[in-house]
């Protein structure tokens, strides 16, 4: 399998505020995000980032978006730097997270048609693709109604669509069913599958362990912004339900540094 992303000791911190530091008892200025982590994934894979909420999952795949810049450390999108060429990595990828929001103002319909033009697709193929991807998700019957007035379920399948405009090759999703209800859930977990079988690579981040246990080929398992297991899904599960061994993991962490759960 041809290898499309590889990340290589990312590491990023942020800086607390007082206020901060005082809502989390601490009297420590920066926060350590993400640890010199690396990974890879593969053509054609679904990579998950499994953790839990607080561990860097979100961090990193902003990282990998180029929404923010690593402190240390590359990451590698089809040979493109997401420290040298970020314009090279943006048009390889289709990125969405439940905290980036769709412009409440405007149509499903018209934000699809603004961003196929921003990325330069010949009008043909932008309302061929809108198409085929409104169909798909239930969006054609409100693409004119304003964001405001979706469902909460209906703006998240309009975000779907409008991340995949371009019909990227490489895929990142920060926890796709985070706060969908279990039909809207499923449609974007058979998206999801359908994009694999397209020869798609998606890299989703997620808590939810039958999310992991359904969709993903490969796993990596991330605490306090470290990667502290990363590899097949079955090799990782070593015949348990990966909630199980997740939580093997995690004690076996936690005592390795002296802490307790």
């Amino acid at each position: 399998m041809q290898e499309l992303i590889r990340v290589e000791k990312l590491s990023k911190t942020f800086k607390l505020s007082s206020k901060q530091q005082k809502i989390e008892r601490t009297a420590e200025k920066v926060r350590r995000a993400v640890v010199d982590l690396s990974f890879e994934a593969y053509e054609g894979e679904i990579f998950g980032l499994l953790g839990p909420n607080g561990a860097g999952k979100t961090t990193t795949l902003r990282m990998l978006a180029t929404l923010i810049k690593p402190d240390s450390g590359d990451a590698y999108i089809d040979g493109h730097s997401i420290v040298t060429d970020a314009e090279g990595v943006r048009s390889k990828i289709g990125f969405l997270t439940s905290e980036l929001k769709l412009e409440e103002f405007f149509t499903p319909n018209y934000l699809f048609d603004f961003f196929s033009s921003l990325h330069g697709i010949a009008p043909e193929i932008s309302a061929k693709r809108k198409g085929e991807l409104f169909s798909r998700f239930g969006i054609d019957k409100f693409a004119e109604v304003k964001v405001a007035d979706l469902s909460t379920g209906m703006k998240q399948k309009a975000s779907l669509a409008i991340s995949l405009v371009h019909d990227p090759d490489i895929i990142i999703f920060d926890e796709p069913t985070n706060g969908l209800d279990v039909l809207t859930a499923k449609v974007v977990t058979d998206f999801l599958t359908y994009l694999k079988e397209q020869g798609k690579t998606i890299i989703v981040s997620t808590h939810i362990f039958s999310l992991i246990e359904k969709l993903c080929d490969r796993v990596g398992i991330i605490i306090d912004g470290k990667m502290v297991v990363c590899d097949k899904l079955e090799s990782v599960c070593a015949g348990k339900p990966l909630e199980d061994r997740f939580f093997d993991i995690f004690a076996d962490y936690t005592q390795s540094i002296g802490g307790e759960i």
